[in-house]
């Protein structure tokens, strides 16, 4: 008698080896869709009780392919010499996600059907249009893509966190895309003309469109890594390679962190400390609440000043994860040494739970900066968290407009020293912290550290190349230096250097790629 262990081994067969449909012999098209994409599709088709072959044969009578016309795939089966007496049918990948789902292959319509490019042409699907650059092109907050959007950004997020910058810029840019179109995408053939969509970013989106979910983005969304280092990384002071060198000695909470007992510097503790307060949104009436203190501690340092608030706020935002503000003199040069002044009152009056000031590093010539642009800017400026109290948020109208906003005169004074200094003894539940960055530009520099300081931050990375791969020039929150003409290029606003850019000016409101 055969013993029971055996005979269950014996009894048991395999669902890739049970082929339910023996009249339907699916071939893979792996152009346009990767080999990585064709295997999993190939092995979850033969637990499902599919025959998938993995080389094209005439027993195949089903030619699926993805993101390609009829023409393209007969095209590809002529150049493998495989095109004799074609009798299978050309798919789209719908036919087969759809059959997936049903268990059984689903009948074919019309709309499986691969089409050729003339018959595409004739749809009445409506297809979009946008310039490449995303500083060619208006982006309000409003978004008719968020799904898809907010997708690709998480992906974007998840490449960051692997400092895998190339990828996280890509996924950006196709995101900036899709957030500039007017309508709502209902189908991949609207997509078929716009620029910065990969591959990759087309499965993404293909998915969302044709199932609801992305399988990618969700498996990222709950991975353990991913959640992680979103966990450690909203630790102010705390980057990507950091939080990945804890999470690989088996941190992945703050409760792991303060149990490790690590060696934190003075930024990850204060970060740590109030992490929960960092990681709310600043509304915009805390983000002028804030405004009002960095001008009454300007006026008593340095009357005459100028105060911006920029960031997402600059473009429309009722929210923000931080608080930024440029300020310059209009008599250039009389703002040296400004950021330690303004810190040390602020300290005087409790405001500050932490700062670090940096001098500014960057030399000027009698002819423009003396060292090239960078990405990266250097002015004075000073990374804090403030102690915001929390009652009594009054509406605070917008800052007395002067040349570029919120001159500090003789004046006006009386608008701040009409706002009483917060209370800074109150009880931890009165207030919260909030982070604020401030920043001093000379004034000869000022419109070129307001776009800069503006942003989005792939808005100013797309003037930035825009500036490099099409006008030959270089672009910096300091100055715009033209490559060609070996010279600095003047200018007194934000218009005057879209214009230098051949650029037709976008308002700050538009500019939320």
């Amino acid at each position: 008698m055969v013993p029971l262990k055996r005979r269950k081994v014996v009894s048991s067969i395999s669902t890739e080896d049970i082929n339910r449909f023996p009249n339907v012999v699916i071939f893979l098209l792996v152009r346009k869709m990767g080999e990585s994409r064709r295997a999993f599709l190939s092995q979850l088709g033969r637990k499902k009780g599919f025959q998938v072959e993995d080389s094209f044969s005439d027993l195949v009578t089903h030619v699926v392919s993805e993101n390609n016309t009829g023409e393209e795939v007969r095209m590809w089966l002529r150049s493998q010499q495989k095109d004799k007496a074609l009798t299978a049918q050309l798919l789209d990948m719908s036919w087969y996600t759809e059959s997936m789902r049903a268990g059984c292959p689903v009948q074919i319509l019309d709309r499986h059907k691969l089409q050729d490019e003339e018959s595409v042409k004739e749809e009445s699907v409506v297809e979009f249009s946008v310039p490449t650059y995303a500083c060619q092109r208006r982006t309000t907050s409003d978004d008719h893509n968020s799904k898809l959007t907010d997708a690709l950004t998480l992906l974007a997020e998840n490449a960051e966190l692997n400092n895998e910058d190339g990828r996280a810029v890509a996924f950006r840019r196709a995101a900036a895309v899709l957030k500039a179109l007017p309508e709502t995408v209902t189908s991949m053939t609207q997509l078929r003309r716009l620029p910065c969509l990969g591959e990759h970013s087309q499965r993404v989106i293909k998915d969302i469109i044709e199932d609801g979910v992305s399988g990618e983005v969700e498996s990222t969304r709950h991975s353990e890594r991913f959640k992680a280092l979103k966990c450690l990384t909203g630790i102010f002071g705390v980057g990507a390679k950091t939080a990945d060198r804890w999470f690989r000695e088996g941190i992945q909470t703050l409760e792991h962190l303060v149990v490790s007992e690590h060696e934190l510097n003075r930024a990850q503790q204060a970060g740590l400390e109030h992490y929960d307060d960092l990681n709310q949104p600043v509304t915009k009436a805390e983000a002028l609440k804030i405004g009002d203190i960095v001008k009454r501690a300007l006026l008593n340092v340095l009357p005459g000043c100028e105060m911006t608030l920029t960031g997402g706020f600059r473009r429309g935002k009722m929210t923000g994860h931080d608080v930024d503000f440029l300020i310059t003199h209009p008599d250039e040069g009389k703002e040296v040494g400004l950021m330690p002044k303004v810190v040390s009152w602020l300290t005087a009056q409790g405001v500050l739970l932490y700062e670090k000031t940096t001098r500014s590093s960057f030399l000027v010539s009698e002819n423009g900066p003396a060292q090239p642009p960078s990405n990266m800017d250097r002015f004075e400026r000073c990374f804090s968290i403030f102690k915001l109290e929390k009652e009594k948020m009054d509406s605070v109208n917008a800052y007395p407009q002067t040349r570029y906003s919120g001159q500090i005169t003789a004046s006006n004074s009386h608008l701040v020293e009409a706002n009483e200094m917060p209370n800074t003894h109150l009880p931890a539940n009165k207030w919260r912290a909030v982070r604020v960055d401030l920043v001093v530009s000379p004034i000869s520099q000022f419109p070129f550290a307001l776009l800069g300081w503006t942003g989005s931050k792939l808005f100013e990375r797309e003037l930035r190349r825009w500036a490099g791969h099409v006008k030959s020039m270089s672009l910096s929150s300091h100055a715009l230096y033209d490559n060609t003409q070996c010279k600095y290029l003047r200018a007194t606003s934000e218009e005057e250097i879209f214009a230098h850019l051949g650029l037709e000016f976008i308002a700050p409101s538009d500019r939320n790629a």
